[in-house]
């Protein structure tokens, strides 16, 4: 009885010890970003689809991306909000960042105020972001997980953990900027026409996301419908056949926000908006990769359901370092648990 008792602790401890291990693990951000004027480039990062760039080789490190706008003494406290480890890598998104990524010219770099974080994921989890809450408030207003999400995956970025927060209140479409200079820095391989389209459609979506505001399920559902679109239309571009046209894409559109059960949500006129950008991105590079059909579909997948601010969990970090050092040290416990309850029956 009194060994079954044992074994039954060490059970718990072991339990309790995994517990806070995983609490170890870091978690990541965005920014903003996109061009069509500069193309960042690394040859052993691109796919060899028809010229395509889409990210193919996995995030090698853990990234912190501050915007220029935050104020010196605000970085410790957007660091803690974000989960920022003494391993990641710190960068700046400038106002010429913005320009760069977004090909939008006359941003400030007081203007500059969301920050991101970014860690590497398990291959073919996609790209999961989580909205982090600073001081308690969630100063992210307008743009959501799943719209950061699916722009973050059209414009070539996948299995990748970001984590978004502002010390003040903002809109947060400038947060893409960091995660684009951040891949770069990396030496991942973005094409500004994809960045630049891929911005269109968050633009496109944004009018119908604050419209329905108070349905939840709205952003994931309207995101996923979107991405099948993209999917399916990269599929045709890829197969040699012509190009869709509006008509076309809006037919689709409709028929995809039917599955997800939001057509009577989603304004002509919206719709109409949202088919235009993805022409955009059918037109752009990143549809010849046939990367891009696997990769959206993933994500779209993933969004159906994906309510709220948080869309990876702590599992979802097991490539980061954070999490293999708190593996390690779960080991090394475990071990001298065993030790101990060893000695005691010896």
């Amino acid at each position: 009885m009194k060994a079954k008792r044992l074994l039954l602790g060490l059970a718990t401890v072991t339990a309790a010890l995994a517990l806070g291990g995983h609490a170890l693990a870091g978690h990541a951000d965005t920014t903003d970003a996109t061009d069509s004027s500069s193309v960042v480039s690394d040859s052993s990062s691109t796919t060899s689809d028809s010229g395509s760039t889409v990210q193919t080789k996995a995030l090698s490190k853990a990234y912190v991306v501050y915007g220029a706008g935050l104020a010196s003494e605000d970085k410790d406290s957007v660091a803690t909000a974000l989960g920022v480890k003494s391993n990641y890598a710190a960068l700046t998104a400038t106002g010429s960042d913005y320009a760069k990524y977004l090909n939008s010219a006359g941003t400030t770099d007081a203007s500059m105020i969301s920050s991101v974080a970014l860690a590497p994921a398990d291959p073919g989890s996609g790209v999961k972001v989580n909205i982090a809450k600073y001081n308690g408030s969630n100063n992210i207003t307008q743009v959501t997980a799943q719209q950061y999400s699916m722009v973050a995956t059209m414009a070539g970025v996948k299995d990748v953990i970001i984590t978004v927060t502002a010390d003040k209140s903002v809109s947060g479409e400038s947060a893409l900027t960091g995660v684009y200079k951040a891949l770069a820095a990396d030496g991942l391989t973005l094409n500004a026409e994809n960045t630049q389209a891929a911005n269109g459609v968050l633009d496109a979506t944004q009018p119908a996301i604050n419209d329905n505001s108070s349905d939840k399920k709205y952003p994931g559902k309207l995101m996923a419908a979107v991405g099948s679109v993209s999917s399916d239309l990269a599929k045709q571009r890829q197969n040699g056949n012509d190009l869709a046209t509006k008509a076309d894409i809006e037919a689709m559109l409709q028929k995809a926000l039917a599955k997800q059960g939001i057509t009577n949500q989603t304004t002509q006129t919206q719709i109409n908006n949202i088919s235009i950008a993805l022409s955009k991105v059918q037109q752009a590079p990143v549809s010849t990769s046939k990367n891009y059909v696997s990769n959206v579909k993933n994500v779209a997948n993933n969004l159906a359901n994906s309510i709220g601010n948080k869309m990876a969990s702590v599992k979802d970090f097991a490539n980061s370092a954070d999490a293999k050092q708190a593996e390690n040290f779960i080991v090394r416990i475990w071990h001298q648990i065993v030790n101990f309850f060893t000695g005691l029956f010896n």
